[in-house]
């Protein structure tokens, strides 16, 4: 199964965007879920965690400005991000935490321009 993350965009520094990625219907809500996201210079860094009772964990990029959130209803998780800047660009891809190799969808892409 791969996980599908859509709500990317082209926006201007300081601008807001949110991501989702549902889940298959079976999916285990009990997992802690995570935001990736790749430069084509970097290797696939976590961004954002969100443990099965709401935990939540930050990469330092991303305290303060951005928020993950879930609902295991929906089986959904979300990331708002807000006052986005440049170096924000990437792809981003939601996974388990740690990701599952075959869990990765193709991301949604996010460019920020100054």
């Amino acid at each position: 199964v791969q996980l599908q993350a859509s709500g990317g965009g082209q926006v201007q520094a300081g601008d807001s965007l949110n991501l989702t990625c549902v889940a298959p219907e079976n999916f285990n809500s009990l997992f802690t879920m995570a935001w990736y996201r790749q430069t084509p210079e970097n290797r696939r860094t976590m961004v954002a965690s969100i443990s099965g009772n709401g935990v939540t964990n930050y990469a330092d990029p991303a305290k303060g400005r951005f928020t993950i959130s879930r609902d295991k209803g929906k089986k959904a998780v979300y990331l708002e991000m807000n006052d986005l800047k440049p170096e924000d660009t990437a792809i981003y891809f939601c996974n388990t935490k740690p990701p599952v190799p075959s869990y990765w969808g193709q991301g949604t892409l996010v460019t920020v321009s100054s």
